[in-house]
């Protein structure tokens, strides 16, 4: 139980799609509970966001649904001095980065999200997504460096008071 907040957001992340989201997060929950026998007893969390990749991976090869941008609602966007006006957010940088976000492939996206979002080391990604190290570290080098032209791109300054 206390995995699904984190499940359920990374299942969002990936699709874009709140309806997606929910289909994915639900599909991999019953997964989980069906393969239970085949977990090893390690790192629960880590099996259960394998499974996630997994069952987006299977859904993006078949073509049943096409990968979505980013929407990140609920995640404070702020400015470079960490408050938008009186403390709240900027919208007009949320706005940016869930445009920018588009902008990477889902492979980028996911490493980006269970990165920098979920907080997991390099090793751990590598163990989730099934692939090595090092691209891991190289997807999440071209993402940071793909979200830094796209913000760069619109070239907009915030409105904030300092």
């Amino acid at each position: 139980m206390t995995h699904l907040p984190a499940l359920r957001r990374y299942a969002y992340g990936l699709t874009g799609d709140r309806d997606a989201a929910e289909d994915l997060f639900q599909a991999s929950v019953a997964r989980a509970l069906e393969q239970q026998r085949s977990w090893r007893g390690v790192n629960l969390r880590g099996w259960l966001f394998t499974i996630m990749t997994n069952l987006n991976r299977n859904t993006l090869r078949s073509g049943r649904r096409a990968p979505q941008s980013v929407p990140l609602e609920g995640a404070p966007a702020v400015a470079a001095d960490g408050d938008g006006i009186d403390g709240v957010p900027d919208p007009l940088l949320q706005r940016r980065l869930l445009a920018a976000l588009e902008t990477l492939s889902p492979d980028m996206r996911a490493v980006l999200l269970l990165i920098v979002l979920e907080g997991y080391s390099y090793g751990e990604v590598a163990g989730i997504l099934e692939i090595p190290m090092g691209t891991v570290m190289s997807r999440l080098s071209r993402a940071r460096r793909g979200l830094a032209a796209a913000l760069r791109q619109d070239n907009i300054v915030s409105m904030t008071q300092r």
